[in-house]
């Protein structure tokens, strides 16, 4: 009876995760990978970062997903 309860509270913390963290952390990343990816042409080092970036600015759909799913933190 109880067996999707789980899910549910994981989905809470995933949307609360989502629009307390991922959207700010998210938003942050976006505005530095924007200044920083005209200069990956010149700089080619830059290209790891600009990388690592673009994971974190797709952080809040990650978010998302686990929610609908309903995942744990496993």
């Amino acid at each position: 009876m109880f067996s999707n309860m789980g899910n549910v509270i994981f989905s809470i913390i995933w949307l609360l995760i989502l629009i307390f963290i991922a959207f700010w952390i998210a938003g942050l990343a976006a505005g530095v990978y924007i200044l920083i990816l005209p200069f990956t042409v010149c700089i080619e080092p830059l290209t790891g970062l600009t990388d690592f970036l673009l994971s974190v600015v797709q952080f809040p759909k990650y978010c998302a997903q686990a929610m609908v799913e309903g995942k744990g933190f496993n």
